[in-house]
C-alpha cells in the first residue's frame, strides 16, 4: 500500500515537472543586437533575449555550451566586451523559471558572432553595369580578393535578409541579380572569409550604389543619357515638343521662301525681255507671205510723190 502511494506521488510530481526530461514549457525568446557585417577585434557587442514571462533566468549559449546567465524580468542584455577570435561563433539564448528551475524555453534561433580581422585585407568590388539601370536587366557584383580557399559575402544596407554568399571562384566571386526591380537598388558591399575560420571576415569593402531607373524614364532607343560617352538622343521631326518648334522646321521654312522669290523674280525678268524682242520685231518691215515675188518688186516703187509728178507730164504732151 505503501510502495503504491509512493509511487502515484512521484507520478504526479513527474508530471507536474515534465519540462526537465520531456517538451519545454515556455515559448522560444527572441535574440537580436549582433550586427550582420560582424564586430572588430577589440570591439563590444550588446545580445538582447526577450521571453514571455516574469522573473526568469536568461542564459546565453555559444555553439550549444552555456556561456552567461542573467536573472530579469522579460529580458536580459549580455554584453562581450573586448572580443576576441574566440568569441566568434553561433550564439543562442533560453529562460527558465527562478521558482520553478525545471520549467524552461525552446532555445532561440542562432545568430552568429562575427569577428573582423583588420590584418586580412580588404575586397574591392565593382559592379556592371555602371550608372543607372533599366529595370529588367541583370547585374553583376563582382567581389575580388588578395587570398584563395575564401567565402566571399554579400552585404546590402539596411537588408535585414539573410547574407548572400559564394563560394569562391579563385580569388574572387560574382553574385548575379537578373531582372532587377526597385527593390534591389541599395548600396552594397562584400567581405570574405577564411574556409579553416568560419566565423573571422575581413573588413568590408567599399560600397557601390546600384541605382534602379523608373520604368517612364528609360529612354525608347535604350539609351541611358546619363552614362558616360551615351549618345543624346535624336530630335524627331514628326514628334515636336509641345509649344517648340524644331530649328530645322526653321530653316526649310527659310529655304522655301527663299526659293520662291528667286523663281518669282526670274519670271518677271523673261516676261520683260520677251515684251521687248516682241516690241522690236513688230516696228520692222515684213516680206509678203503670198507671193514669193514680193521681196523683188518691193524696191521698184516709187514715192507717191514721185508717181504723182510723172502722170502730170504726161498729160501735158501733145
Amino acid at each position: 500500500m505503501v510502495s503504491a502511494l509512493t509511487v502515484l506521488l512521484l507520478g504526479c510530481w513527474l508530471a507536474g515537472h515534465s519540462g526537465a526530461w520531456g517538451e519545454p514549457s515556455y515559448p522560444k525568446p527572441s535574440i537580436s543586437g549582433i550586427p550582420s557585417e560582424g564586430v572588430s577585434l577589440g570591439g563590444s557587442v550588446s545580445i538582447w533575449c526577450k521571453g514571455q514571462h516574469q522573473a526568469m533566468q536568461f542564459v546565453l549559449y555559444k555553439d550549444g555550451r552555456h556561456l552567461q546567465s542573467v536573472d530579469s524580468d522579460s529580458q536580459a542584455l549580455f554584453l562581450i566586451n573586448n572580443v576576441s577570435r574566440e568569441d566568434g561563433g553561433s550564439h543562442s539564448c533560453s529562460y527558465r523559471s527562478r521558482s520553478e528551475p525545471f520549467n524552461v524555453s525552446y532555445p532561440s534561433d542562432p545568430v552568429e558572432l562575427v569577428v573582423r580581422d583588420p590584418s586580412l585585407p580588404r575586397p574591392s568590388i565593382s559592379l556592371s553595369p555602371t550608372g543607372v539601370t533599366a529595370p529588367g536587366a541583370d547585374v553583376t557584383i563582382w567581389c575580388q580578393g588578395q587570398h584563395r580557399d575564401m567565402r566571399f559575402f554579400l552585404h546590402k544596407a539596411g537588408d535585414l535578409n539573410p547574407q548572400r554568399h559564394m563560394d569562391p571562384a579563385g580569388d574572387g566571386a560574382e553574385f548575379r541579380i537578373p531582372s532587377v526591380g526597385r527593390q534591389h537598388g541599395g548600396n552594397y558591399s562584400c567581405s570574405y572569409r577564411p574556409q579553416s575560420e568560419p566565423f573571422i571576415s575581413s573588413e568590408p569593402s567599399d560600397p557601390v550604389q546600384l541605382v534602379v531607373a523608373d520604368a517612364g524614364s528609360i529612354p525608347a532607343t535604350g539609351t541611358d543619357p546619363t552614362q558616360p560617352g551615351a549618345a543624346p538622343a535624336p530630335t524627331r521631326l514628326d514628334s515636336p515638343e509641345p509649344g517648340s518648334r524644331p530649328l530645322t522646321w526653321a530653316i526649310i521654312a527659310g529655304m522655301s521662301v527663299a526659293a520662291a522669290g528667286l523663281l518669282l523674280l526670274l519670271f518677271l525678268v523673261a516676261f520683260v525681255c520677251f515684251r521687248k524682242i516682241r516690241a522690236r520685231r513688230g516696228a520692222a518691215p515684213r516680206p509678203s507671205s503670198t507671193s514669193p515675188m514680193g521681196a523683188l518688186k518691193a524696191p521698184a516703187q516709187q514715192d507717191p510723190l514721185y508717181t504723182s509728178i510723172d502722170k502730170g507730164k504726161e498729160t501735158q504732151t501733145p
